[in-house]
């Protein structure tokens, strides 16, 4: 049986320039129990995670200056303990499947095209978590 907020207890980071998108995302998330920070920007983003250290990292790819590819490539150069292997998704309009191929290629572990379903979402969220602790 799933819990009722299968999201609480967890940390999320946003990322996305877009403030409608940052909204909408930290509302479903928040719904369902995590504690969410919104970034607008790579750089934000990058200089949050060590202090964060989040469960999961949600990344728009298509933003000014660094674009989500740069910025998982940079999360993933950085140690473990200061948030190097968090679980991260690509939720992005790019929805090709060379555009999934090139996310999964750059670090995150699953590619998700918006506009996603609330529910599709959390459950998204709460299985890479699972899986990525197991």
């Amino acid at each position: 049986m799933q819990a009722p907020f299968p999201l609480t207890g967890l940390r999320i980071l946003v990322v996305d320039d877009d403030d409608d998108s940052r909204f909408y995302i930290s509302t479903v998330l928040e719904a369902d129990g995590a504690t969410v920070t919104a970034a607008a920007s790579a750089a934000t983003a990058l200089e949050m995670l060590p202090k964060l250290q989040p469960h999961a990292f949600i990344c728009d790819i298509a933003m000014p200056g660094e674009d989500g590819y740069d910025l998982i490539r940079k999360v993933r150069s950085l140690k473990p303990d200061q948030g190097g292997r968090v679980p991260a998704v690509a939720l992005t309009a790019y929805a090709e499947s060379e555009d999934r191929i090139r996310a999964l290629e750059a670090g995150f572990q699953t590619h998700v095209a918006k506009p996603v379903d609330p529910t599709e979402l959390v459950a998204i969220i709460a299985n890479l978590i699972t899986f990525c602790k197991g």
